[in-house]
């Protein structure tokens, strides 16, 4: 069993980061990941690496180093393919 952790760099009363993260939800039915939200307004790193691209999910599998998946919307084949590999 893999170990997938998604994190959601987002900020208060985004509502592209809680549709992101509810359309997110539509692949637990076949994968067991993990979510954390990242307020990117609580880090000045953060603000000038996301600020115009929020919300951003950044996926992780296997311990292997994280990437960025995509931003805005979430890339429903990305993220599909994302969770097949390795599989």
């Amino acid at each position: 069993m893999s170990l997938t952790h998604f994190v959601v760099y987002s900020r208060s009363y985004c509502h592209l980061c809680e549709d992101m993260v509810h359309a997110l939800e539509v692949f637990r039915a076949d994968h067991d990941f993990t979510v954390e939200m990242i307020d990117v307004d609580a880090d000045e790193a953060l603000i000038a690496r996301y600020d115009e691209l929020v919300p951003v999910l950044v996926g992780q599998k296997d311990g292997k180093p994280a990437r960025q998946l995509c931003h805005y919307f979430l890339d429903v084949a990305g993220v599909k393919q994302f969770l097949l590999e390795g599989n």
